[in-house]
């Protein structure tokens, strides 16, 4: 069995061993528990990483637009966010200032 294999198979075991330990874990907790939390600041750090790498540093056709065009649209998501809150329209908004932008 190669390296990589062996990563990959240990990487499956250490998420399926996390998510059963949340499974135990969840019905136990209330929601205002500290680790409740704290594991929902870490799951939002995440994504917003992971957002910001897009908008900053993106592969693919996001690569193509630029990057005031994304910049601005990211901007725009999150001011619709604060205002309506939800998640589809701070996302169609921030869509389509990109797009709009990226069209000029």
């Amino acid at each position: 069995m190669s390296s990589a294999a062996l990563a990959l198979i240990l990487l499956i075991l250490a998420c399926a061993g996390m998510r059963a330990a949340g499974l135990l874990v969840a019905g136990r907790l209330k929601p205002d528990h500290p680790f409740v939390r704290w594991a929902g600041s870490v799951a939002q750090a995440t994504l917003t990483a992971f957002v910001l790498a897009a908008v900053i540093a993106p592969g693919g056709i996001m690569a193509s637009l630029p990057l005031v065009a994304r910049v601005a649209g990211l901007a725009a998501a999150v001011a619709i966010l604060f205002w309506r809150g939800g998640l589809l329209l701070p996302v169609l908004g921030g869509l389509a200032v990109t797009l709009v932008l990226a069209a000029l």
